[in-house]
């Protein structure tokens, strides 16, 4: 057990939902406002290892040129490299958003699938990447593990885990079915602006009270 009561995750998530307000990561942004799975999928893709205000700007400029597998496919590469710097690998992910449309519109009629095991089948999405398009693009039920939730997860104690994977199946037996989907939302931009990485801001944390604080060396 992990000390976690219903009751407490309960107040947890209460709790990050009235401190973070309309603080989102941007690819949730992009959810709410385009309600399109492709985009959703592009923006997960362009948001791996890149801050969410380069992303933001970066889905921006694509958006205005390419909002379809068809028109990604229909721009040259060196221009979706312009468009997309300075996101991180932008050239790498270039050529990904190319693979990825041309999958997309040969292998599921320009329809981005909206299970698991399919999205798993195109190049470049893992776990992380496939399940926050079913949460966004789909409003379906999946724990998105990143960066953000596998480190706070950990440090709450809601898990003891070392892998992503293994946060996802643990955070599967204690987490309420649904907070499932606004979990990742709210983790990410909590691990954005207080739970850092490294030296976490534990003197103005909301949760300080009900943290542990487990593997947490030095903060702030």
């Amino acid at each position: 057990m992990n000390g976690w009561s219903e009751a407490a995750i309960d107040e947890l998530v209460s709790t990050l939902k009235e401190y973070l307000k309309e603080e989102v990561p941007v690819v949730t942004q992009i959810s709410r406002k385009e309600q399109n799975p492709f985009l959703v999928l592009i923006g997960t893709l362009l948001s791996l290892r890149t801050k969410d205000e380069t992303t933001d700007g970066a889905m921006k400029r694509l958006m205005e040129k390419a909002r379809t597998p068809e028109e990604i496919l229909a721009l040259p590469l060196e221009e979706i490299e312009r468009l997309i710097y300075p996101v991180g690998f932008y050239r790498v992910k270039a050529r990904t958003l190319k693979e990825t449309a041309a999958v997309i519109l040969n292998d599921y009629h320009g329809i981005v699938p909206d299970s698991l095991d399919e999205l798993l089948k195109i190049k470049g999405v893992g776990r992380k990447t496939a399940n926050l398009v079913l949460n966004e693009g789909y409003g379906k039920l999946g724990i998105c593990v990143d960066t953000h939730v596998h480190r706070i997860s950990n440090r709450l104690g809601l898990v003891a885990s070392k892998k992503p994977l293994e946060t996802e199946k643990a955070l599967e037996k204690v987490l309420p079915l649904e907070y499932w989907i606004v979990y990742n939302t709210l983790l990410v931009a909590f691990g954005q602006k207080i739970c850092k990485p490294v030296s976490p801001l534990c003197s103005v944390c909301p949760l300080t009270s009900m943290c542990p604080k487990r593997g947490v060396t030095t903060h702030r």
